[in-house]
């Protein structure tokens, strides 16, 4: 499987953290591949619709046939639901056609890509056309501060809410409260580190962990599978999403 990420569209740096591309040649099998939980949501050309990757909280499969090229945007934790004006919390493990949720703008960006043009340009302009507009930048404060560990009631206090305020912001920017947030965060450095072959032990250190039995139970709830899975997916040929996915 061939995958490739790029840089973010300049009208959208701050907002996605990358485009990629993926795709299967005619002459290969098709693949299952587990997206695991990190945040992040995507907006998706599957190659024959338009969709709408919401906040996973456990790992999601993804199937990939032959000759089909998929590409999409993934945008950084808690951007995408304010230009979707959908809460995130109503697209919580879910895959949403976005013709279910914005009809018109899913029409015409997708007959632009069946008429043959680039999908990281239609979905780069597709992001615009929402009827949204860009999060608070107190959303990417939560994100900064609950990723690098910083408990909800200082991440409350730090931004003058409520910690009740920072719950019910969360559940709409992220899809669930501060704690499952920082959680996941935390979750997505290790996976980043174990698939850089960094140790469990050293992993549990740097990520946030108390120690590797509780790096251990994090990963099999987040991932369903153990450390030394999620770095062996790594070791694969094909090159992985910063998303990141194991093959199933």
């Amino acid at each position: 499987m061939a995958y490739r990420e790029f840089p973010a569209p300049v009208t959208l740096r701050g907002l996605v953290e990358c485009g990629w591309t993926a795709s299967l040649t005619p002459r290969e099998s098709p693949q299952v591949h587990d997206v695991l939980p990190d945040g992040c949501m995507d907006l998706v050309w599957t190659g024959t619709g338009l969709l709408v990757a919401g906040p996973d909280t456990g790992p999601h499969p993804v199937r990939r046939e032959p000759g089909v090229a998929a590409a999409g945007l993934r945008f950084a934790p808690g951007q995408l639901p304010a230009l979707l004006a959908v809460p995130a919390a109503a697209l919580r493990d879910q895959r949403v056609p976005l013709a279910e949720l914005h009809r018109d703008a899913a029409r015409r960006a997708t007959d632009r890509l069946e008429l043959g043009a680039a999908a990281s340009a239609v979905l780069a302009d597709l992001a615009w056309a929402l009827p949204g507009r860009p999060p608070a930048v107190a959303v990417r404060a939560v994100a900064v501060r609950l990723g690098a560990g910083a408990s909800a009631a200082s991440t409350a206090d730090a931004l003058g809410w409520t910690t009740r305020s920072l719950h019910r912001r969360c559940v709409a920017a992220f899809g669930y409260g501060p704690a499952v947030l920082r959680r996941v965060l935390r979750f997505r450095r290790a996976v980043a580190l174990l698939h850089a072959g960094i140790p469990p032990a050293e992993v549990a250190a740097r990520a946030g962990y108390a120690d590797q039995p509780h790096l251990s139970r994090e990963v099999r709830a987040w991932a369903g599978v153990s450390p030394g899975q999620v770095a062996s997916g790594a070791n694969r040929s094909t090159v992985l999403p910063s998303g990141s996915w194991i093959t199933a």
